[in-house]
């Protein structure tokens, strides 16, 4: 560490970081982490459910669902890198945390975050494949080309914000070590290098349009093409039937690209509260996956009454 003065102070090829939480709510952090538990909880809950019914059920097992499997493995998997260390910050206030771990969380966050993206994007061709070439559905969604669509995802989101944290490495000095968030986000620890960080930001909003910008505005394609051929169908009810299987995909679509250009977008432009911007960051990150798994099984009757069925059976058990 190099001190040049007694107010400036710079640190060089830090060990750790300081999380601090949520900045200026510091003194009730111990009470918000208890409905950010309970999210957890639902998220896990809702999602190991979710992925038990959907490898039970043998009329489940088909592409939308499949990929909903997924997608509640990456719910459950970014819940995990979220959720223990944020309530440690705020009930135990374990703000301290190794820089290389930091790190790794950052990148298992961004990572899990890019392969939802994909998901919902591969869920949006399904329905698409659906509805507008009903016939060569099954032909076109083979399980070994959803097999590769899956792995083309993950791979996609690995190699693209594996950039991020080996760029950060290259960073030697930094003016700060203390995280004004509840856990290790990309421009947060940007923020902190004394060092020229412009390849960073640059690589950063790189690494976001190449993700979610590329997915935004191919399920938007896909939607558009969706609801004209829905809108061609002559009979009232088959276009009410063919829309209401789209609404539980529009509604997950929604609220993770709403939040997350919101987030992403705040921490390079926005002027908003630390506060109100660090709630709204991590409520974006924990309440979708918390969300999916209600949508879709209200939406959904063979999994609403298979979910039935396991509390009834549960209910039955205590008496």
């Amino acid at each position: 560490m190099m001190s040049s003065g007694k107010q400036n102070m710079s640190f060089l090829n830090p060990r750790t970081v300081i999380l601090i939480g949520i900045p200026g709510l510091e003194h009730v952090q111990f009470w918000i982490g208890f409905p950010f538990f309970a999210l957890c909880l639902i998220t896990l809950l809702g999602n190991i459910i979710l992925m038990i019914i959907i490898s039970a059920e043998r009329s489940l097992h088909q592409p939308m669902y499949i990929f909903l499997a997924v997608l509640a493995a990456t719910d459950i998997g970014l819940c995990a890198a979220i959720a223990p260390k944020m309530l440690a910050i705020f009930w135990f206030r374990a703000y301290s945390m190794a820089f290389d771990a930091c790190l790794a969380q950052l990148f298992f966050i961004h990572t899990l975050q890019g392969m939802e993206s994909g998901i919902l994007l591969a869920m949006a061709f399904d329905r698409y494949i659906a509805i507008c070439d009903p016939l060569r559905h099954t032909s076109i969604l083979t399980p070994s080309i959803l097999c590769r669509m899956i792995l083309v995802v993950i791979i996609r989101a690995i190699v693209l914000v594996g950039l991020l944290p080996i760029l950060i490495k290259r960073l030697h000095l930094f003016h700060s070590i203390q995280i004004a968030h509840s856990y290790c986000e990309h421009m947060a620890v940007v923020k902190l290098a004394a060092d020229d960080v412009q390849v960073n930001k640059i690589c950063g909003l790189f690494v976001g349009f190449s993700i979610l910008g590329f997915d935004m505005i191919f399920i938007l394609i896909s939607y558009a093409l969706i609801f004209q051929a829905v809108f061609h169908l002559q009979q009232k009810e088959a276009r009410i039937k063919a829309f209401d299987t789209c609404t539980a995909h529009i509604f997950v679509f929604l609220e993770f690209y709403i939040l997350a250009f919101f987030s992403f977008f705040s921490h390079r432009f926005g002027h908003v509260i630390p506060s109100i911007h660090i709630l709204l960051s991590t409520i974006y990150l924990l309440l979708p996956p918390a969300l999916n798994p209600i949508v879709y099984g209200v939406k959904n009757m063979v999994i609403r009454k298979r979910v039935e069925q396991i509390f009834l059976l549960n209910c039955r058990c205590r008496k």
